[in-house]
């Protein structure tokens, strides 16, 4: 990581597709530099949502604007219902008939919807044009942003239609955050506390020491646990960029997350919360086939709820949940496939984990069960 100005630039090295996350406040003037720079061709689209393209829409296509391209503003609704193949068309409809090329390039400005939405539109559009992400929430600056995975929803589960497709460069401006609402930064600090499980101790201990100023988003303790995440991703992501081996680790909690939100119709929980949710089910597990103790699956449950994080979830059933996990894409030849913390910084990915062990563990995470 290097400082740039008054940002930190983080580098997502992957070869000819590496590109740079920078971080910082205020980034138009960057913004406009790295699209000058480019050979990019004057037509472009900026995908946003009705939550964010109010507050940041016009002000993003007058940077771009100056910077001698010619935006246009394409507003879907916000929320998880966007990240459709129906939705994608309309977009596909608006780009031909805007008449962008394959040198077009495409800016996410948003959550990790619109950028998950945007990535895939561009991944597609001719075969692949230029992608920029600018993530407005910080779990999408934190975790979407960084490592190349785009995707839409189908009805019967999430992120099934997509691929991997790197974007140009990833600006996150702090600026933008300043009109997130206190649950928007609980969630990504969902993702904040993975990254301190999976792979930095001293991250997770950073994030216990203080949390008021990661609550309140004080601007160093933002900027660190910001850049540290997305430098932990890059990390993983720079070692295994398709998801061969070491990039599983990222999916430390997911696989009960995404069972909760698909029985809960993606509306009761946001990412980040089902994310939390998940890590405390799979400390459970980890605790019960003996690879922490009970009082290292305790710390981690601890700073999950005093994150602001739920640690149970609501309008989920234990039998419908495990049938869940089966259709997940870490489910290979019917074996899930569960990424487990062996120590606070350490993880491990174990597919032998019995039917018992994931059924007591999910009993403890649903309202309903044993106190956390």
């Amino acid at each position: 990581m290097h400082e740039e100005g008054t940002a930190r630039v983080v580098r997502v090295a992957l070869g000819k597709d590496s590109y740079d996350i920078v971080i910082g406040r205020g980034l138009a003037a960057q913004i406009g530099a790295f699209v000058r720079e480019q050979n990019y061709s004057r037509q472009a689209l900026i995908v946003t949502d009705t939550n964010v393209g109010p507050l940041y829409g016009e002000k993003t296509a007058e940077t771009l604007r100056q910077a001698g391209l010619s935006p246009f503003i394409y507003t879907v609704p916000a929320g998880e219902p966007s990240k459709s193949l129906a939705v994608a068309e309309g977009i596909y409809t608006a780009v031909i008939e805007h008449g962008l090329d394959r040198k077009s390039p495409v800016f996410a400005l948003g959550g990790g919807v619109v950028g998950d939405l945007a990535g895939f539109i561009a991944s597609t559009y001719m075969r692949g044009v230029p992608f920029i992400q600018l993530p407005t929430s910080l779990l999408a600056q934190v975790d979407s942003s960084v490592g190349g995975k785009v995707a839409v929803n189908h009805a019967l589960g999430k992120n099934l239609i997509g691929c991997f497709y790197q974007p140009d460069a990833v600006f996150i401006d702090l600026a933008l955050m300043e009109t997130l609402p206190a649950r928007e930064i609980s969630t990504g600090l969902g993702e904040i506390v993975k990254y301190g499980i999976i792979y930095d101790e001293a991250f997770f201990t950073f994030l216990e020491q203080h949390q008021q100023e990661v609550l309140s988003l004080a601007p160093e303790a933002a900027v660190h646990m910001i850049a540290r995440s997305c430098e932990i991703k890059a990390a993983v992501v720079s070692q295994d960029e398709k998801e061969a081996g070491l990039r599983r680790i990222l999916n430390y909690g997911h696989t009960m997350a995404h069972a909760i939100e698909q029985e809960t119709g993606y509306v009761r929980y946001n990412h980040g919360e089902a994310v939390a949710i998940g890590m405390v089910g799979a400390a459970d597990i980890s605790r019960q086939l003996g690879l922490i103790d009970a009082a290292t699956a305790a710390r981690t449950t601890a700073l999950i709820a005093s994150l602001g994080l739920p640690t149970q979830a609501e309008g989920c059933t234990e039998d419908k949940m495990y049938e869940e996990i089966f259709h997940d894409k870490k489910t290979v030849n019917g074996k899930v496939h569960w990424v487990l913390m062996d120590r606070i910084g350490h993880t491990q990915i174990r597919s032998d984990v019995p039917e018992n062990v994931v059924r007591q563990a999910m009993e403890r995470v649903l309202k309903h069960g044993a106190a956390v």
